[in-house]
């Protein structure tokens, strides 16, 4: 059952007043969905953890900051998302590769199969950590949490055309890993999709 509106705003009134009670259940409202936004993001549990954590610990010591018209769960996000890409520069992924660099590291063959049979979210989901960091996140970024190019450009520090070049290789990355996946599968008589 979804709490009241004015519940949330009463809360986060006493949140920008510092009341620790408010901020406990705030934050007993909001950690999951965070949680799995870094978690997406850097693919990591502790990291993913470490990140929510402070994420909230900057939100709520910045209340001042949030604009009430957004929503409190989407600027709270988009502090997550930029821990999250903070984390990840400081471990070196670039978000802007050459085509031809990104040609090179691809597997020579091709599938040939256009299609692909109904896969379970738990399936995609893990297909997608087994991505590059680069391609990960944009994936998440656009896929999972909903942004357009153009605000995933703003939020990397890239070109639009380079988050939608990035999302498509990203994309085809994925769909090679679910058809090996399935091809795999398939040998060894499984069927979990």
């Amino acid at each position: 059952m979804e709490k009241p509106a004015h519940t949330i705003d009463l809360l986060l009134r006493a949140c920008r007043k510092g009341d620790p009670r408010a901020q406990q259940e705030v934050y007993a409202r909001y950690f999951r969905a965070m949680y799995n936004t870094a978690l997406r993001m850097v693919n990591d549990p502790w990291d993913a953890e470490d990140l929510m954590q402070e994420a909230f610990l900057d939100a709520f010591s910045h209340m001042d900051s949030w604009e009430e018209r957004a929503s409190f769960g989407s600027w709270l996000k988009r502090i997550v998302v930029n821990r999250c890409l903070n984390h990840l520069k400081k471990r070196k992924v670039s978000f802007s590769h050459s085509a031809q660099e990104e040609w090179e590291k691809w597997p020579e063959e091709k599938t040939g199969v256009e299609w692909m049979p109904e896969i379970s979210p738990e399936v995609v989901a893990n297909a997608i950590t087994q991505l590059a960091d680069g391609y990960r996140v944009i994936l998440s970024l656009h896929l999972i949490e909903g942004y357009d190019h153009e605000e995933i450009a703003g939020i990397l520090g890239i070109q639009p055309s380079t988050s939608r070049s990035q999302f498509t290789r990203g994309r085809e990355k994925l769909r090679q890993i679910l058809l090996r996946q399935l091809q795999t599968d398939a040998y060894h008589g499984k069927n979990k999709y």
